[in-house]
């Protein structure tokens, strides 16, 4: 059996109505509803989440801050109220609380939903008070009989768009719906954007983004078309609106796209992955999420550069991880011309795998790189699986290892000429692997 609206009470005979002893009996229904609603809420919240997840739509962070609370509320209210009229009993508490609930379901689920599927927008809190108001707003005009009257008078408000006939209650009508179907699409990829996303990482995690990308972007456009529908708007009209925006994204949008595309196409190929060791241009760092438009790149000193996806696609890009994340350094050092350098190379060695970051397989190597006219120039190349976590720390690693062991051989240090004394020591990483 369908349930209908009530109609809307009149202002004075609500007042009357309130005033009678029968509203203690609706006052108490209404209290036994309302409790056992969050009775319901509280063991379904305890049995299904065990710890409290503030990020959850339907429970929230407390017991009556999720959207299952008014709902059900509001459909114990509408069964109480049926047992009631029933009963003959003059409903006027009933008349007031079923708006009123209805008003709570509106505001939770929006403002749940906007959270969840825009976290980091501060446009939320705008649009949290927005609903909010617009729901008590329309709550009281209702509960005093004003609302009735005001949409019969904008009823009469019409214009033609096109042939089609249209008035200011169905703008407002159909708005209210669109705003209520897009945050129901909004709701839907939120929840499975989560679940595609849950215990991925690396290339799963990057695969995973592009489904959920195009899942979100699918749903909200099946969403934006219903809303449309809803306001009265006819879809065969879209087809001159879809050239204009065809030339409007390929003119004065070219960039923008260009960057959603491309997004698109980095995910898709995986040639670049969240965990990634990437250097663009000047900047080095490991990539910590990649989204439709840009890519974010976290460098070891804690610096966050954006870089548009059409960059990376169009430039070169270093990647240190794409299918070994083992990188090659080296460090230089200079002994006196009296060095037995073949004696020397086992200790080096042995020294630079006593380092905890330095691979032992492949393992570190020591090369006669030079004779320099101050003495003769050692080139200590060694291996490191996890360039995410800094460069110039493990290579000061090294070279304080190695100063020890030399000093504990007597071998005597190269000086540097006075013109390259306060200059720092170049250590650079060859473009290959040294021979073995």
């Amino acid at each position: 059996m369908p349930v209908t609206t009530p109609p809307a009470p009149d202002l004075s005979a609500l007042l009357t109505s309130l005033g009678r002893p029968s509203s203690l009996v609706e006052l108490g229904v209404l209290a036994c509803v309302l409790l056992a609603s969050w009775l319901v809420v509280w063991g379904l919240r305890r049995g299904v989440q065990g710890a409290p997840d503030p990020r959850s739509i339907w429970f929230g962070a407390y017991v009556v801050d999720g959207v299952l609370f008014p709902v059900l509320a509001l459909a114990l209210a509408y069964v109480a109220r049926r047992v009631l009229l029933d009963q003959g009993y003059g409903l006027a508490v009933f008349r007031v609380a079923v708006p009123v609930l209805l008003s709570l379901v509106a505001i939770r689920l929006s403002v749940r939903v906007l959270r969840v599927a825009f976290p980091a927008s501060a446009l939320v809190r705008a649009a949290e008070r927005t609903i909010s108001w617009i729901a008590w707003l329309g709550m009281a005009l209702w509960v005093t009989g004003v609302l009735p009257a005001l949409l019969d008078e904008m009823d009469d408000i019409r214009w033609k768009v096109g042939t089609h006939p249209i008035s200011l209650r169905n703008v407002i009508e159909g708005t209210l719906s669109a705003g209520f179907v897009l945050v129901v699409a909004l709701w839907i990829s939120a929840a499975l954007e989560a679940r595609l996303l849950a215990g991925a990482a690396g290339a799963q995690l990057s695969l995973r983004k592009v489904a959920a990308n195009v899942l979100r972007a699918a749903l909200l456009s099946v969403g934006l078309l219903l809303a449309l529908s809803a306001v009265g708007i006819d879809l065969t009209a879209l087809s001159v609106l879809g050239g204009a925006l065809g030339v409007g994204i390929g003119l004065g949008l070219q960039k923008l796209a260009a960057n959603y595309v491309s997004g698109f196409v980095i995910l898709a190929e995986r040639a670049l992955r969240i965990g990634d060791m990437v250097k663009v241009g000047d900047f080095e760092g490991v990539i910590t999420d990649i989204t439709t438009r840009y890519t974010v790149i976290r460098a070891a000193s804690g610096r966050e550069a954006i870089v548009p996806n059409e960059t990376l696609i169009t430039t070169t890009v270093q990647t240190l991880s794409l299918a070994d994340r083992n990188v090659l350094l080296s460090t230089v050092v200079g002994v006196d011309y009296d060095t037995d350098v073949q004696a020397l190379r086992a200790p080096l060695v042995e020294t630079l795998r006593s380092v905890q970051r330095v691979l032992a397989e492949p393992g570190p190597a020591v090369q006669l790189t030079q004779f320099a006219t101050d003495g003769l120039e050692l080139t200590l190349y060694f291996w490191i699986a996890d360039p995410e976590n800094g460069q110039g720390n493990v290579r000061s690693e090294v070279n304080l290892a190695v100063l020890e062991r030399l000093r504990r051989e007597g071998v005597g240090l190269r000086r540097p000429p006075p013109a390259a004394a306060t200059a720092p020591a170049a250590i650079t990483a060859p473009a290959a692997a040294p021979a073995r």
